[in-house]
This record gives structure tokens, sequence and C-alpha cells, in this order.
């Protein structure tokens, strides 16, 4: 317990590092965000623009899809900002041997990295998803409560674990190669693009990989028809509705000890 207080701590000192190291140049992070937000809302409207052409998506419609868009953004754009470390892990710390100074210090590697940078500018990205996920919640009048809130909170949860772990699958694999890393993004980035829509409107075998392969549908598909109280055209209960959220954290957990399978495997540059 001591020892992970003290891990804590030195997370907390290593994050507010970077936060002051990011705030000297204020203009820059205001415009860096900013541009984030605009980048992120040509999304949004592409989305309105699709209903307004065609009405709605199968039988859903645009606040209900806001809805999935909102809460996958949001805890994607949290994940981004948590994991800077792992995400360029290949290029800064294997590529150049950085990563054998990690391994020297006395504390895991997985800290450290988690410390590298916490990713303030994607609080433009935030913002704009958290204005749709707000704007949807007021057209489809959900009321605002307890359940509702910590159904959203488990959603986020899983969310932020899954992405996350994706991201430090992503860094495995720079133990045995750095140059096809690309080839993660079709399941990070493109994710975050099919998690945008209801996960009934696909195929089945795709359905199936988004469930349990990398469980997207688990942790924004869901919880997201739960919080909206809607039928499920997959027929899903509300019981999995519920617990479909601790799958990202499942996720998170075998991705840690991937990580570790991982790192046994490494064997330095030699410079």
């Amino acid at each position: 317990m001591l020892q992970f207080g003290n891990s804590m701590s030195l997370y907390a000192a290593l994050i507010a590092v970077s936060i002051r190291a990011q705030m000297q140049y204020r203009v820059s992070f205001l415009l860096m965000s900013f541009g984030q937000f605009i980048a992120t809302g040509v999304e949004a409207i592409g989305l309105w623009a699709l209903f307004a052409r065609f009405g709605q998506l199968s039988d859903w419609t645009l606040p209900q899809v806001g809805m999935f868009y909102g809460v996958v953004n949001i805890g994607f754009a949290l994940a981004d900002a948590l994991s800077k470390g792992f995400d360029v892990f290949g290029a800064q710390y294997v590529r150049t041997g950085n990563f054998d100074r990690l391994l020297l210090r006395p504390r895991t590697a997985v800290l450290q990295l988690f410390g590298h940078e916490l990713t303030l500018t994607r609080v433009g990205r935030i913002a704009q998803a958290a204005i749709v996920l707000g704007w949807s919640w007021h057209a489809l009048q959900l009321p605002v409560g307890l359940t509702q809130l910590l159904l959203l909170f488990a959603a986020l949860a899983g969310c932020i674990g899954l992405f996350v772990g994706l991201l430090i699958l992503q860094a495995t694999l720079a133990f045995w190669t750095v140059e096809s890393l690309e080839v993660m993004n079709t399941v990070t980035y493109g994710g975050v693009e099919t998690a945008q829509y209801p996960l009934s409107i696909y195929h089945r075998y795709f359905r199936r990989f988004f469930t349990f392969v990398v469980p997207l549908g688990c942790v924004a598909y869901f919880p997201v028809i739960a919080l909206m109280g809607a039928r499920d055209p997959l027929g899903s209960s509300a019981l999995l509705q519920w617990l479909a959220p601790l799958a990202g954290v499942v996720f998170f957990v075998v991705a840690v000890l991937i990580w570790r399978l991982g790192v046994r495997h490494y064997t330095s540059t030699g410079s």
C-alpha cells in the first residue's frame, strides 16, 4: 500500500511538471486546443449532414447517434491525453535506446510512460464531444440522475481502459518491429470512427470482432443503449448493458500483461 502511494505521488509530480511545461507557451496551447476543437467539429458537421440528407440511419436518429459519438470521443480523447508515452514509445524510446534508462530506474516502466506527458491540448476534442453529448442528451430529454451519471462514468471508464490498452499493445509491438505500427490505427482511430455509430448497423462478423476481440461495443454501444433507455436491436439485456463496460478494464489488464511479456523479450539497441 505504501509503494502504491509513493507511485501515485511520483505520477502526480510528473504530471505537474508536464502541465507546467505546456503552460509555458499558453498561446500555443490555446491555438492547438482550438485547432483540435475545429478539426473534430468537422466530423460532427459531417454527421449532421448525413442525417440532414437521409433523415435517419436505419432506425437511429441524429440525437441517438450523437450520444454514441459524444461518449466514444470523450473517452478516446482522455485515453489519448493520458497515454502519450505509449503512443510515441517506438520512435522515442525503443529506436533511440532511451528505454534502457527507464528500466534502470526504481519505478515500473508503465508508470514512467504514463508520466511522460499529459497532453492538455486534447481538451479541444473533449469540449467538442461534450457539446455534442450535451445537445443529444437534451434533445432526447433524458433525465440527469445518479443512475445516469454512474452509467455514463462507467462507459467513459471502459472507453479509457480499452483505448489505453490498445495504445499499450501498439507500444508492445515496438519490441519486435517499429515500422509496421500503423496497422494499430485500424483499431484505435479506426475504432473511434466505428464506435461513433450503433453497432447494430454493421455486419454480424464485424459486430463479433468489436464485441469479443476489441470490445468497442461493450464500452460504447451497450452502456449508451442503457443510458438512453432504448430498445437494443441486438436483443441485449439490461444486465449485460450495465456490466459491459467492465470489458474495457479487462482489456487494459490483459494489455499490461502482454506488455510485461514484451519487456522480457526486449534486447536493447546496443547503442
